[in-house]
């Protein structure tokens, strides 16, 4: 006779964990999905700002204060990389939807594109809020 295990048999892995290695269009299109859901966050926390700016000044000057603590301006230093990313990457599937930009050099030269516009360009805000004394 035959030995059966009792309980559930093993299933295989995904093969994706094994085949496939990360590029830059695939991390790419990873982190435009990541970034979509943290400008959700944003618009929460958009809203939390109008709604304390409604309360009247404490409640104003409460939410300002946790905007301002490092932890606040860590999430604002992360919210507008994702804003520039997410943007970025939008730009490069308007191209896409015009049919440019498929040939594989071409999205991966793009792909680099969003992740340098986005660093640069936040930090180019970030410095121009420090010098302006915003921070």
């Amino acid at each position: 006779m035959t030995e059966t295990t009792q309980g559930p048999r093993e299933r295989p892995l995904s093969p994706h964990l094994q085949v496939w290695r990360p590029h830059a269009t695939m991390v790419g299109s990873i982190l435009h999905r990541i970034t979509g859901s943290a400008l959700y966050g944003g618009a929460l926390i958009l809203a939390g700002w109008a709604m304390s700016l409604a309360a009247g000044p404490d409640a104003y000057e409460g939410f300002m204060t946790l905007l301002g603590s490092p932890l606040g301006k860590l999430v604002m230093f992360g919210l507008t990389l994702s804003v520039f990313y997410h943007l970025a990457k939008g730009v490069q599937h308007l191209f896409w939807d015009v049919g440019a930009g498929f040939k594989l050099a071409t999205a991966n030269m793009g792909a680099v594109a969003c992740y340098a516009f986005a660093v640069a360009a936040t930090l180019a805000v970030w410095v121009i809020a420090a010098m302006t004394g915003a921070l």
